[in-house]
């Protein structure tokens, strides 16, 4: 069967569906109507309990009896009291009743940030200098919300994103046009060198000397960022090693094997003994988050996403 879209069946669909979420929400009216009226064995009480006006909770009963073609309650001047099919049926309705219940509470729970799951792609030096200390103070206002953090390289990450492996990913700059991007920061990549380095006391590194030592080129995924620069300035450095993370690198540059280049923020309080310098020509990474579609996000992540950005405006 083939089903053509047009305004009038988008129309139709939305009417049917505003109606069904009504008709929904009025059945449940009705059936906590009846069990308060048999909880409190007035119509009246039940009233009062609910919000609602005495004829109105009558109403609601009548309309049931109505719909199911049964009486639910004998009605007295000694009051109200069940039928045998109300007391059949009056199990079933508690328990949609309760259930419903929970439901709303559950629901106020995630609005309230009182539980919840945020699930983040990230790479190494976000994960080790950005993070905790957001994390620490998110955590503080909603300790209930959990985390899970994917640790990964650029193309890893947004794959996880476009799959739904993860609500949101931190990402070098520009990521695939399908994906929303938020634009955190501007890294500086620095080369690294040993300690010994006959260039340890330039003030900046020459673009040509990176062609004297062996190197050991930092790629994480197909964004070769470090790759870039030596396309840009038209340089083949001899590339010994070839990994994605950065602390294998500044040990080996510390064990005198080969320089780098290494973002500025991988190299905040390093445990290595390297020196970083800055290029003749300066190079940057540009950093951000990226998710499918920031309106479709948990409030749970869209408020840690405000926490994010706040910390960049520090």
């Amino acid at each position: 069967m083939i089903t053509y879209i047009t305004k009038t069946n988008v129309y139709h669909d939305m009417y049917d569906k505003i109606r069904w979420g009504e008709e929904r929400d009025m059945n449940i009216q009705k059936y906590m109507a009846f069990v308060k009226a048999v909880e409190y064995g007035s119509f009246t009480k039940a009233a009062e309990i609910l919000d609602y006006s005495q004829s109105g909770i009558s109403r609601m009963i009548n309309d049931l009896e109505k719909e199911w073609g049964i009486f639910l309650f004998e009605r007295g001047r000694a009051g109200i009291n069940l039928t045998l099919d109300g007391l059949k049926l009056l199990p079933q309705l508690k328990r949609i009743c309760n259930e419903y219940e929970i439901l709303m509470k559950q629901i106020e729970e995630l609005n309230n940030l009182e539980s919840g799951m945020i699930r983040i792609g990230t790479f190494s030096s976000v994960a080790s200098h950005w993070l905790p200390n957001i994390v620490k103070i998110f955590k503080k206002d909603y300790p209930m919300i959990d985390f899970e953090f994917l640790l990964g390289d650029y193309t890893e990450i947004e794959s996880w994103i476009l799959n739904g492996r993860v609500d949101f990913g931190f990402l070098r700059l520009p990521s695939k046009a399908e994906l929303e991007t938020i634009f955190l920061e501007q890294d500086r990549l620095l080369v690294v060198i040993p300690q010994n380095h006959p260039l340890a006391n330039c003030e900046k590194f020459p673009i040509n000397s990176l062609l004297n030592s062996p190197f050991m080129l930092l790629e994480k995924g197909a964004k070769a960022e470090i790759s870039e620069i030596f396309e840009k300035h038209h340089i083949s450095p001899h590339v010994n090693f070839t990994t994605w993370d950065d602390y294998a690198i500044m040990s080996m540059v510390e064990n005198g094997l080969g320089i780098s280049i290494l973002p500025e923020l991988i190299l905040q309080r390093i445990p290595h003994k390297i020196i970083a310098k800055e290029l003749e020509v300066p190079a940057f990474r540009n950093i951000g988050v990226a998710m499918r579609d920031q309106k479709s996000l948990s409030l749970a992540s869209k408020k840690f996403l405000e926490y994010l950005s706040y910390r960049n405006r520090e």
